[in-house]
């Protein structure tokens, strides 16, 4: 797994908080859920749209030791595959939660076309909240899991990523519930239940009712004898 850091230490994510007055500003006062929806603005290049990364590998809530208090929520994200630029965290609803929680979702620009299943990549963004800001914890969202800090400052991580399949082609697939091949050793085996839940299986009889992109699904494309011949996030 490659990795991105856009910061290193806490000190230095306190810095570009105070040097950005303008991302400090409420975050109750952040985009609303119809900006994410919707996706981006007109003025953007197909090859620029954002997306939500696969996963989410940690939240951390920083907390300023020195007045006036600020807290950085920083998290750390897992991508499909190399390529994807520019993480951010954007809220999903305007206003103070009724529960106090406030919901991220962390999104990057993601490539502009299919890339071959060759490892996940590690991305990272950071949210200053303003001072005494009324929220009581923060749950970041990916395209697959979401990940909760319900005490501020705070830390939790994720669970395990998914198979990231760059090296499925070339192993048999054994769909979930099915017994694996006589005489297969575990090493030549991919099973479904290891996969990222999205992943379309395509065998040889079959069609293909979709041609969406999708940068958040894995197409794994099947012989005859059920061998993985193309691993591809489309």
């Amino acid at each position: 797994m490659t990795t991105k850091s856009l910061t290193t230490t806490p000190a230095l994510l306190l810095s570009i908080a105070l040097a950005s007055t303008g991302l400090a500003q409420n975050a109750e006062q952040g985009r609303g859920q119809s900006e994410i929806v919707n996706g981006p603005s007109v003025s953007q290049s197909s090859s620029e749209i954002s997306a939500p990364v696969l996963h989410i590998k940690s939240v951390e809530i920083i907390r300023s030791a020195h007045a006036p208090v600020i807290d950085i929520i920083r998290v750390r994200g897992v991508a499909s595959t190399v390529g994807w630029e520019e993480a951010e965290l954007i809220p999903l609803s305007r206003g103070v939660p009724a529960d106090g929680i406030l919901e991220l979702i962390m999104v990057a620009r993601a490539p502009s076309e299919a890339a071959d299943a060759k490892g996940f990549e590690e991305v990272e963004a950071i949210f200053p909240l303003e001072t005494n800001h009324p929220f009581k914890g923060v749950n970041v969202h990916s395209a697959s899991d979401s990940v909760s800090v319900t005490q501020l400052p705070g830390y939790a991580e994720g669970k395990s990523s998914a198979e990231d399949c760059s090296k499925c082609v070339g192993k048999t697939f054994v769909a979930k519930g099915a017994a694996a091949p006589a005489g297969k050793s575990a090493s030549d085996l991919v099973r479904e239940e290891q996969l990222p839940a999205a992943t379309r299986i395509v065998r040889p009889s079959e069609g293909i009712p979709s041609a969406d992109s999708n940068p958040n699904r894995l197409t794994l494309i099947l012989n005859k004898d059920g061998k993985i011949t193309a691993a591809v996030w489309d």
